[in-house]
């Protein structure tokens, strides 16, 4: 029987050397949700969408990645870390094989469907695996400050390369650059990564709490994307959120009945943990509001190429580097809520500097200080707030954690990009249609944006606020005692799913 405790005894290159491994994967999958942006016109014209249907290009690989990120890190728990990972990471090269050779819009939008799946698969279970491969404390925050670097890197990497390779190869091979990464990430597994699951005797799989938090977690990302376009009043929206909400409470009711639950309702009685759930969910409604409006402006109204605009971002994704190794370094001296309040307030500051663009604006001028600011705070805050939402988890709900963590920001990604699309649009069309006069339409959209700007900013200052509240004065220390209690202590009966069973 394989053991939920991984030998961290290996060599300390091995380690890093599956960090890298792990860091890769994580890569291929954040490139993979913004690279495409670039590609979309082409796509459209080789395949020929209808109205409305071009937006499923990114929408189907955001829908089940999202809503599938929970149960692939549990699932990661229940049949084997490294086994699930290397699955995710089949299914994804093969999925990217598809989606490159795909012949008409249907068989690409299912393919990113597939493509989807694989993500969640794989980013919770990279992440369980190198929460088991490094031991809490100062190693594992140095390992997960190059994880929040790897993120940045990632998600403003595809902005960069997907306009070359579109331009010079095809919309083909945003996808095809998949393959012989994926390929030698498989190979390599075996060698570097430890296989771990959490100790069973007979599996129990909680199928009820598996479908209902899935699909709530599905109707929720639907209802906040599609909401800018179908209104957030639309008995769609309005529908969709109901349904997840009825789903939520019976998910809930089952964990508290079911004998093998898949969320094991104790774990949220950690408060550090739940902060920094939530800490991350604001996080990612700003960086990708912001990024999604910043983008517009440059391209709309200071009239810069998605390349130009592109090669520009990577001031924000030096920022977030810095600030994520700068994070991890001073958690372990000065403790996570100080590094989460500091990284938020620079998000907030950087969003504050965007408030103030201008029609007539320059890259320097105007965007340059605000995306450097956020950069840094976002790398920061990410590193600090994700110490916290997986500090003092117990080895057999690694991938659980993970999953939660991967959950929060990116929901929170798809409320933000909704959000703040939502109400730059209001805006500008308030500006429009409140002028006496004919209004020049750069005037109204920067207008629109100055106020999208505003309310990330709101968002920034909510995540200060709670990493205040929830992450008390020494963050870790909570959990850190609860784990070394369950390391001395006896431990409790254990059920046939591998979770401490409840006490009668």
């Amino acid at each position: 029987m394989t053991s939920a405790r991984v030998d961290r005894s290996q060599p300390n290159r091995r380690r890093w050397l599956a960090l890298a491994l792990l860091g890769t994967a994580f890569f291929m999958v954040v490139l993979d949700s913004t690279i495409v942006y670039v590609a979309l016109p082409s796509i459209d014209e080789a395949l020929g969408f209808g109205p409305g249907g071009l937006q499923w290009v990114m929408s189907a690989y955001l829908l089940t990645f999202g809503g599938l990120l929970l149960l692939g890190g549990r699932s990661a728990d229940l049949l084997g870390r490294r086994r699930m990972f290397m699955i995710g990471v089949g299914l994804f090269a093969a999925s990217s094989l598809v989606c490159g050779l795909a012949w008409s819009d249907q068989v690409l939008v299912a393919a990113r469907v597939v493509q989807g799946v694989a993500a969640a698969i794989m980013a919770p279970t990279a992440l369980s695996l190198l929460m088991t491969v490094f031991e809490e404390g100062p190693e594992r925050n140095r390992a997960l400050g190059i994880w929040g670097g790897i993120g940045g890197v990632g998600a403003t990497s595809g902005l960069v390369i997907g306009g070359p390779v579109t331009a010079a190869l095809g919309w083909e091979w945003v996808f095809f650059i998949n393959i012989p990464v994926a390929l030698g990430v498989l190979a390599l597994c075996p060698a570097l990564l430890p296989e771990s699951k959490a100790p069973v005797g007979r599996r129990v799989y909680d199928v009820a709490g598996a479908v209902t938090i899935t699909s709530a977690l599905v109707l929720v990302v639907f209802a906040v994307s599609e909401a800018p376009d179908a209104g957030w009043t639309s008995a769609q929206t309005i529908g969709s959120v109901l349904a997840a909400a009825v789903l939520i409470a019976a998910f809930l009711r089952i964990e508290t009945r079911s004998a093998a639950p898949l969320v094991p309702l104790r774990i949220f009685r950690s408060r550090t943990l739940v902060g920094g759930n939530l800490v991350l969910f604001t996080a990612g409604a700003a960086v990708d509001g912001m990024l999604i409006i910043v983008t517009l402006y440059a391209q709309e109204v200071l009239g810069y190429s998605t390349v130009e605009f592109g090669l520009g971002v990577a001031a924000m994704t030096v920022a977030s580097v810095g600030g994520a190794i700068g994070g991890q370094a001073l958690v372990t001296r000065v403790d996570l809520r100080p590094v989460a309040i500091t990284g938020m307030i620079l998000v907030g500051a950087g969003c504050l500097s965007l408030t103030q663009i201008t029609v007539d604006g320059s890259y320097l001028g105007d965007i340059f200080v605000g995306l450097v600011l956020f950069g840094a705070g976002l790398g920061a805050t990410f590193v600090a707030a994700q110490i916290a939402g997986l500090s003092g988890v117990v080895d057999q709900e690694a991938g659980l954690a993970a999953g939660l963590v991967d959950s929060s920001f990116n929901v929170g990604s798809a409320l933000g990009i909704a959000v703040l699309s939502s109400v730059a649009v209001a805006r500008t069309e308030s500006v429009i249609a409140g002028a006496s006069e004919p209004v020049d339409t750069a005037f109204a959209l920067t207008e629109g944006f100055q106020t999208a700007f505003l309310i990330a900013l709101v968002v920034a200052a909510l995540g200060a606020l709670l990493a205040l509240a929830l992450f008390g004065r020494k963050g870790g220390t909570e959990d850190a005692t609860i784990e070394r209690a369950q390391r001395v202590l006896p431990c409790p009966p254990v059920h046939a799913s591998g979770l401490p069973g409840r006490t009668t």
